[in-house]
């Protein structure tokens, strides 16, 4: 079975090099899944000197004041006896470091890359490996030290902003806190124990370190600590005996010290029924298997993670579009592909596949023939203007039998009045087919994206039902005109004959005009309008889909496609400017999702035991 903790750290690796550090941040973490040792202590508690015991080799910086202001994730991996040790960081690819001093100095002058030289502090981690047949596998993240005054060059928030640092890093339930403590200060103000309790109450995430057991005052020990007795924990305390400055000073062989420190419980006589889990390789061999039993514990809730998360982005990615093509010809296809999923989107509100072409329908079906039910002819077929226009179509010569003339130009006048529903009637289509399109720009994804396609591709769209609303007003207008321009005889020819003639042919001709006949020819006007007023009902629609409808599915956007060949690529690539901050989001997801489906085939392919 592969190591668990070498598992986990490619994919914290994986992780920083993504961006992905347990930041507060927009993007979904996968850092805060995974199990981490975390290593706090104040300044001056021999963090450091833990650290070097465990990796055997001085590659801290030291010195006054603030030396770490960076997390260092520290990735021990053991190698076979005899192999050479080397170390690697993450920021220096292929770049293998076998002089520990130089690894000293790369982490000294990465945080000062990150931070400048103004001992400011930086929560972006630097990813240390170190391989080493000295060494267990095991991941630590050594976190600056807390303190509680500021040094010169620092600004005096320093204090709390690394106590918010280490707070981030240690509260989260999936962080084991190695808390490093001085044997030779009071426990009741170790900062390390202090902001342990603080996140971890119960005490079940906190592993005890004691360090500097041998520089306690004569007739003092620290066996009740190490025991549980004045402190307890979940977990047994560890103490550890790590060089002196004198030590350090003489580079004291780290494999050396550590002899002399297993020497040292084992030889004195508080400590002796404590040796066998005292010193900094028990701390460490223990570390290493509790860090693979919590890591084995957690595995099925990363999985369960890493799947949800990975749908999440998908589905996200797929909402913000594709990104930009580069070339002309690119842009170009990308731009046709939008419009065309514009203009099925559009038709499909049409042809009722989504709701809003049902109005249309219900402009024929209700407001049309309302409209023509709402006309008042009584101006024109009033007796009055009968009388009038009968009069005034005769001329200087009397008609004989019937007054055809008249009859025309009665029926003309009451028929011209249709016109106003006809041409209102195009205009409600219109306006609906303006309203669906508005509602197809705002239902396709791509469109929302591209704030300069939305633009243009509304206004060619409306600029199109525009020309297709006046040939709709004009078509239409015709079939009322034409209504007028040829009259259905066989309506007259059925009239009974005494409606057809004028009266008696021996009264004089203003007899002939009296009420009786008069609302005789107006009541034959009014049938035969009403008998085309049925008519145009029937094909005022159709005139209004063949010329409006039927062209807005089938020719919507045909004079943009035409521009879109005739742009020049400046003008092309500007439809295509989107949004900076969907760019960025979809780069930073983009990116994430890369990190999620590693982790999810690293994390498969592991067969694990029960």
């Amino acid at each position: 079975m592969e190591n668990l903790i070498s598992l986990v750290n490619k994919i914290q690796r994986a992780c920083t090099a993504l961006g992905d550090h347990g930041e507060a941040s927009a993007l979904p973490t996968l850092w805060d899944s995974l199990p981490a040792i975390a290593v706090v202590g104040g300044q001056s508690s021999g963090k450091s000197s833990v650290l070097e015991s465990i990796v055997g080799k001085d590659f801290l910086p030291r010195g006054s004041g603030i030396v770490t202001r960076r997390p260092l994730v520290l990735q021990l991996h053991k190698l076979e006896e005899g192999s050479r040790e080397y170390a690697e960081f993450l920021h220096l690819p292929r770049k293998r470091f076998t002089d520990f001093a130089a690894v000293r100095k790369e982490i000294a002058d990465e945080t000062d890359r990150e931070t400048g030289r103004t001992k400011q502090i930086s929560s972006v981690p630097i990813h240390l490996s170190i391989h080493s047949p000295n060494v267990v596998n095991l991941t630590l993240i050594d976190l600056p030290g807390l303190t509680k005054v500021a040094v010169e060059g620092q600004p005096d928030s320093i204090v709390h902003d690394i106590e918010n640092m280490v707070r981030s890093y240690i509260e989260k339930p999936n962080c084991i806190i190695l808390a490093i403590s001085p044997a030779n200060q009071d426990l009741a103000t170790s900062d390390a124990i202090k902001i342990s309790r603080e996140v971890d109450p119960t005490g079940d995430r906190t592993i005890g370190v004691l360090t500097k057991i041998d520089l306690m005052d004569k007739g003092t020990d620290a066996v009740d600590v190490l025991e549980g007795k004045s402190m307890r924990l979940k977990f047994p305390w560890v103490g550890v005996v790590n060089r002196s400055q004198a030590d350090i000073n003489k580079n004291v062989d780290m494999i050396a010290a550590r002899r002399r420190e297993r020497e040292y419980f084992s030889s004195t006589p508080e400590y002796k029924h404590l040796a066998h889990r005292m010193g900094s390789e028990h701390l460490a061999k223990m570390l290493s298997k509790h860090l693979e039993t919590v890591i084995k514990s957690r595995i099925p809730g990363i999985q369960s993670l890493i799947n949800k998360t990975v749908s999440e982005l998908e589905t996200e990615l797929s909402r913000l579009g594709k990104p930009i093509a580069t070339d002309a010809g690119g842009k170009l296809y990308m731009i046709m592909e939008i419009c065309r999923a514009f203009d099925q989107i559009y038709k499909e509100h049409l042809d009722g596949i989504r709701p809003g072409g049902d109005k249309i329908y219900n402009v024929f079906d209700n407001q049309l023939p309302a409209a023509l039910k709402r006309l008042q002819f009584d101006k024109q077929l009033s007796m009055e203007n009968i009388r009038k226009i009968i009069t005034e179509a005769d001329g200087y010569q009397p008609h004989l039998i019937a007054p055809e003339q008249g009859y025309r130009r009665l029926i003309e006048s009451t028929i011209i009045s249709i016109r106003g529903p006809a041409e209102a009637a195009v205009d409600a289509v219109h306006a609906l087919l303006k309203d669906l399109i508005h509602k197809a720009i705002s239902e396709t994804l791509e469109l929302k994206q591209y704030p300069g396609l939305r633009v243009e591709v509304g206004n060619a769209a409306i600029d199109s039902l525009d020309q297709m609303r006046d040939e709709s007003k004009k078509a239409t207008l015709q079939l009322v005109d034409m209504e007028c321009s040829y009259l259905t005889v066989e309506f007259f020819r059925k009239l009974p004959q005494d409606i057809e003639k004028g009266g008696n042919p021996t009264h004089s001709i203003f007899d002939r005009y009296n009420d009786s006949y008069l609302r005789r020819i107006g009541t034959t006007v009014l049938s035969y309008v009403n008998l085309v007023c049925a008519s145009l009902r029937n094909s005022i629609p159709k005139s209004i889909v063949y010329c409006q409808v039927r062209e807005a599915k089938r020719s919507l956007l045909d004079h943009f496609f035409i521009d879109l060949g005739k742009m020049d690529p400046k003008r092309l690539s500007s439809l295509l400017n989107e949004d900076p901050a969907i760019m960025e989001r979809r780069t930073a997801l983009a990116k994430r999702l890369e990190l999620y489906r590693s982790a999810q085939v690293d994390i498969d392919a592991v067969a694990w035991s029960k």
